[in-house]
């Protein structure tokens, strides 16, 4: 394909992009309020528990309208992910073979699960993780958080833990393809684990230990099933291999 031809196929597929996180954004400003009830949902659990209070601050005179455009936008990334990760998909399939085109998309498919329950699991964790900073509030204290400080927080958790759960599906898509053997996912397993908790200690910035053990076993355990299903597939490749031709 031309360079010309290459560049008005992107373009082509970011507006694309661009239209589906629009329409998106709109079922997330209508769908505001009570994703604003979800959000503070912790924090009132936190202020119950400890009778404190302990809330949102919205402490500017646009603040409140640029929440809800976040909140919004946020929420568009999430439910229009099958839509952008197709028009991905779409963009780069001109350039590869069939069966490379047959691994891409099955990528597709495991990848959206695969982001959403990563983005379940900070969801669930959520409430334990505010739970422990204001046990740092000193006693009669108040803690009003920023509005968008708070949104930072909760996108960045969210959002890390959705990628984080993508690793594995790369994982199976690079050996599929012939790139990466199960033994060396296998022999890198302690800086897996390593490395899963050392993420689960920056998304999680609290002492809890449930909480961190609670994001790093699953992203932990997922490397190891990746691992298993590619040495799956490599017993697979090598008896062909060795399989007589009649």
């Amino acid at each position: 394909m031309p360079l010309r031809e290459h560049l008005v196929e992107a373009r082509r597929r970011i507006v694309r992009i661009a239209i589906g996180l629009l329409l998106g954004a709109i079922v997330g400003w209508i769908l505001y309020d009570p994703l604003l009830d979800a959000l503070m949902r912790p924090l009132e659990m936190a202020a119950d528990r400890r009778g404190a209070l302990i809330g949102l601050n919205f402490d500017g005179v646009a603040t409140a309208i640029d929440m809800r455009v976040k909140v919004s936008l946020f929420l568009a990334v999430i439910v229009s992910s099958p839509w952008w990760l197709y028009q991905v998909f779409a963009f780069i399939t001109p350039g590869l073979t069939r069966s490379e085109r047959r691994y891409v998309f099955g990528f597709l498919t495991a990848a959206v699960p695969m982001f959403l329950a990563g983005a379940l699991l900070a969801w669930s964790v959520l409430p334990f993780v505010v739970e422990v900073l204001n046990d740092f509030v000193p006693e009669g204290g108040s803690n009003l958080i920023g509005a968008q400080l708070y949104l930072s927080f909760v996108m960045r958790l969210i959002l890390a833990c959705g990628i984080a759960f993508l690793v594995p599906v790369f994982m199976v898509v690079l050996n599929l393809m012939g790139l990466v053997r199960a033994r060396t996912w296998l022999a890198g397993w302690r800086w897996a684990i390593l490395v899963s908790f050392l993420f689960a200690a920056i998304v999680t910035p609290t002492m809890d230990v449930l909480s961190m053990f609670g994001i790093a076993l699953p992203i932990a355990a997922l490397y190891f099933v990746a691992t298993g299903i590619c040495f799956v597939h490599d017993r697979r490749v090598d008896r062909r291999r060795v399989a007589p031709v009649e």
